[in-house]
């Protein structure tokens, strides 16, 4: 099996997904993710994008659900996603 696909299995952490790649949490949640977290739509399967990073990377603006919502780096530690193809809907 390729490193890419490898790794795509397994995810990555959201912070390093590229600005403007859509990808989907994957299914696991680790216990530390906040109920507000939850509460907003990040759960597993959920399709979101990194818009913007501030210039110092710290917060991030995500869409979620049509939603646009800014955090903080530590707010999004462990949670993994799996970069979607450029050729999915």
């Amino acid at each position: 099996m390729s490193q890419h696909r490898e790794s795509n299995k397994l995810g990555i952490p959201l912070q390093q997904l590229p600005v403007g790649r859509w990808a989907r949490l994957i299914d696991s949640v680790p216990r530390n993710v906040s109920h507000r977290l939850l509460d907003l739509g990040f759960v597993p399967g959920t399709r979101l994008k990194i818009v913007r990073r501030a210039p110092l990377g710290d917060p991030i603006e995500i869409e979620i659900r049509g939603t646009r919502l800014c955090f903080r780096r530590r707010q999004l530690r462990g949670l993994r996603v799996v970069v979607e193809d450029e050729t999915e809907p």
